[in-house]
C-alpha cells in the first residue's frame, strides 16, 4: 500500500483512507468539510449569468448529481457542509465600481453592459440568478458563506468559521473549477488546510483543457484530486485500511 499524506499518525483509527493523486492522503471525517462552491443558477443553471455570458453550462447538470453523492456521503459521515454563494447586494455596491478591478474583469458586469437589461438580475443577492440551484439546497446545520469575490477566504468568516469547528482537510466541488473552486484552493493552502478537490463533480468555465489545466495545478502544487466514488467508498468504511495494510 502506497503511505498516503497525512498530518496525524495514518493508523488513526478515526482516520479514513482517501486515494487520490498525486499520492492517497488521510482524512479524518469530524475535521474534514465538504465545500459546495456556488452552485447558484447563475453558474448552473440555463438562462444563468454564465448562460447570458455565453458560456457552456451543459457540464452542470451531471455535476449537481455527483455534488449531490458526495453530499449524503458526507452527511453520513457527520462531516460538515460548507455553501458558497457568490454575489453582491441589488445596487452592487459590494462589487466594488469602476474603481475595481472586478468591476472591469467580472463577466457578469461586461454581460451586463452589453445587456442593460439584465441590470440588477445577474448575481445580485435576492434574486432567481443568486439563489442555490433547487437540487443542492443545504439543511439545517449546514453552513453558508456569502462571497463577494473568486475566492471565499477574502473578506469573509470561513477560516474562522472552519478554525473554530477543527477544521484541518477541505474536500471542494462546485464550479468554476479555474476561478472559484480553484482561487479559493490556493488560499486554503496558503492558510495551511489539506485540500482535495472531486474533479467529477465541479465543472469549468471555458474550454474543456482549463478544466485539466486546473487539475493539473492543484496536483502539482496546491492539493489533491480525487473523485466522488472514491471519496464515497472512503467514508463507508468502517475501518481505516492503515491498520490492517491490505490494499483499500
Amino acid at each position: 500500500m502506497t503511505q498516503p499524506v497525512s498530518y496525524f499518525p495514518p493508523d488513526d483509527p478515526a482516520a479514513r483512507y482517501l486515494p487520490a493523486r498525486p499520492e492517497p492522503i488521510m482524512i479524518r471525517p469530524a475535521e474534514t468539510a465538504l465545500i459546495i462552491v456556488d452552485m447558484q443558477n447563475a453558474y448552473a443553471s440555463p438562462g444563468g449569468y454564465l448562460d447570458h455570458a455565453g458560456f457552456d453550462v451543459a457540464g452542470a447538470a451531471p455535476v449537481i448529481e455527483k455534488i449531490a453523492e458526495a453530499t449524503a456521503a458526507a452527511r453520513a459521515a457527520g462531516m460538515p457542509v460548507v455553501y458558497f454563494q457568490n454575489g453582491w447586494d441589488p445596487d452592487y455596491v459590494e462589487a466594488g465600481g469602476p474603481g475595481s478591478p472586478n468591476w472591469h474583469k467580472s463577466n457578469a458586469f461586461k454581460t451586463m453592459r452589453r445587456k442593460p437589461e439584465l441590470y440588477g438580475k445577474l448575481l445580485a443577492k435576492g434574486g432567481w440568478d443568486y439563489a442555490l440551484v433547487d437540487a443542492l439546497q443545504p439543511q439545517k446545520g449546514d453552513i453558508k458563506v456569502a462571497k463577494p469575490r473568486y475566492s471565499a477566504f477574502f473578506n469573509t468568516q470561513l477560516d474562522s468559521l472552519l478554525r473554530a469547528r477543527g477544521i484541518r482537510s477541505l474536500v471542494f466541488t462546485g464550479v468554476a473549477t479555474n476561478v472559484c473552486v480553484e482561487s479559493t484552493l490556493r488560499d486554503s493552502f496558503h492558510l495551511e488546510y489539506f485540500s482535495v478537490v472531486l474533479h467529477d463533480a465541479t465543472h469549468h468555465a471555458g474550454p474543456a483543457f482549463i478544466q485539466e489545466a486546473t487539475l493539473y495545478n492543484v496536483e502539482k502544487f496546491f492539493g489533491w484530486v480525487s473523485s466522488v466514488e472514491e471519496f464515497r467508498n472512503a467514508l463507508a468504511a468502517n475501518i481505516n485500511p492503515m491498520l490492517t495494510k491490505e490494499k483499500p
